[in-house]
């Protein structure tokens, strides 16, 4: 799997989606590095579109669920048909069985939804009865929020943020890739078949695994693997890099944040067409990683911190080797 075919992909994204390189970028690492995103943004920046396309990119099929206050697990699994013929059951697939997921407005559904996601997210399989059942190897989940409207949620566990590889935010694009959306929808709505950009074969499951293999073979130096660990060392232990910084995170990142940061950087890297790890690549990814996966304290609240600018400081107070 070269390089280059995973750089036509992100061409091919960016001309159908206009203003969101970011969310683009952060997609094509999720899959390189077998992880999930979590996307926050208002309604109407190419969220769904984005993940949609990538599906149309990759041989591999994409289902989006909207998450209701009503959803039930068997609505994400699948449950057992009886099948009155022959007096047995069949077991119906969900959605989840499918290669990327869409779950829409995440934080809508209960706890009862939220735990067979977790399932699927973490083990890679869904337990139904006293079945289990195995999902594809090319699995990515990308949970959208909505940060304008907070009546009728439910927040998200800890632990289930935790299994995010990374929570990317995305923002309004400006005027000139406005008028860029305006004349892209156009032309779209002239002819559906604008709508499918010709692009060549969808990238095969088989190369994307090849891909993800290719990843971990970049060279990650072990003074930036130490600079890695000791980001994270400092989200438990602020109170090394300023009693400030200690007062403002309750609690610090797991070590699965060491875990996706390593990950990242490398997918990062191999995008980049390096072999190796820079420490840009480190940092310009460790917001993404680290700001669901550190609780704030009520003084840093009350005093208009947020995560990003926590993590600003520690990016700026852990030096680099």
């Amino acid at each position: 799997m070269s390089q280059q075919e995973i750089l036509q992909l992100k061409q091919s994204l960016q001309r159908r989606i206009v203003g969101q390189h970011g969310l683009i970028d952060r997609l094509l690492i999720a899959i390189l590095a077998d992880g999930h995103l979590l996307v926050e943004g208002a309604p109407g920046l190419a969220k769904t579109r984005a993940i949609k396309v990538l599906g149309d990119g990759i041989e591999g099929d994409f289902h989006r669920i909207q998450f209701t206050p009503d959803l039930l697990p068997a609505d994400l699994t699948g449950t057992e048909i009886y099948r009155p013929q022959d007096g047995s059951f069949k077991f119906q697939r969900g959605p989840l069985f499918h290669n990327l997921i869409l779950a829409d407005e995440i934080n809508r559904a209960p706890a009862k939804v939220q735990s067979a996601l977790l399932e699927a997210m973490a083990e890679r399989q869904i337990t139904v009865g006293t079945e289990t059942y195995n999902l594809p190897q090319v699995f990515l989940v990308m949970a959208t929020q909505n940060p304008l409207e907070h009546e009728g949620t439910y927040p998200l566990p800890e632990a289930q943020l935790d299994r995010f590889l990374m929570h990317v935010r995305v923002d309004y694009p400006d005027g000139a890739e406005e008028k860029r959306i305006l004349e892209l929808t156009r032309g779209e709505a002239r002819s559906q078949a604008a709508a499918v950009a010709d692009d060549g074969p969808a990238i095969a499951q088989r190369d994307l695994l090849a891909a993800r293999d290719a990843v971990l073979d970049v060279h990650l130096d072990p003074s930036l693997e130490d600079y890695i660990i000791e980001l994270i060392l400092a989200t438990r232990s602020a109170a090394r890099y300023g009693e400030d910084l200690a007062s403002w995170i309750q609690h610090g990142a797991s070590p699965r944040a060491t875990m996706a940061l390593d990950r990242c950087a490398r997918a990062q890297a191999w995008l980049a067409g390096r072999d190796f790890v820079a420490p840009e690549d480190i940092q310009l990814l460790a917001p993404d990683v680290l700001r669901h996966r550190i609780i704030l304290s009520f003084e840093a609240e009350a005093e208009g911190h947020t995560a990003d600018s926590c993590i600003a400081q520690v990016l700026a107070r852990v030096a680099l080797p």
